[in-house]
């Protein structure tokens, strides 16, 4: 049976996510626009740097309401590692669709309004999405979530 245009996708940013230098989620990002791809970033170190998978992670812990949580500080995320290979080229990417494998950080999130994004599509929820919800909502950016769990971290 022939995928739709978010499956057809979120096949194409599994398979980015693979090229991720953190075990941590191994996530990708595709950015898309009128069902064309304009850019591709997956979870990594900037060039010239290490990466998790040579030197390990770089972990700080946050508390937030109540919950404390481990990050990882030494990779870009594949939402915004996209969002750059963008500018690199000059590509706009105002009113596209942004594919990843879970729904946006705050701070990804921030991002995405800031560029023009118009529509997130998530394989699956994040741990600390709440905030990012309550942005996208007031922004008016739609997002969808295809799977309806939580990304578990290896």
């Amino acid at each position: 049976m022939r995928k739709n245009w978010d499956e057809y996708f979120m096949n194409i940013t599994d398979a980015v996510g693979l090229r991720a230098t953190c075990d941590r989620g191994r996530s990708g990002a595709i950015i898309v626009k009128d069902n064309k791809i304009l850019a591709t970033g997956y979870a990594g170190s900037p060039p010239g740097l290490p990466h998790c998978d040579e030197v390990g992670h770089r972990l700080i812990t946050v508390i937030e309401n109540g919950i404390t949580s481990e990050h990882c500080i030494r990779t870009i995320h594949s939402e915004v590692n996209a969002m750059l290979q963008a500018a690199e080229f000059g590509i706009k990417i105002k009113g596209g669709t942004l594919y990843c494998k879970m729904l946006p950080c705050y701070n990804c999130g921030m991002d995405i309004i800031r560029v023009g994004i118009i529509r997130v599509v998530a394989k699956r929820h994040y741990q600390k999405e709440q905030e990012t919800i309550k942005m996208f909502r007031q922004s008016n950016i739609e997002f969808v979530i295809l799977e309806d769990e939580i990304q578990k971290y290896e």
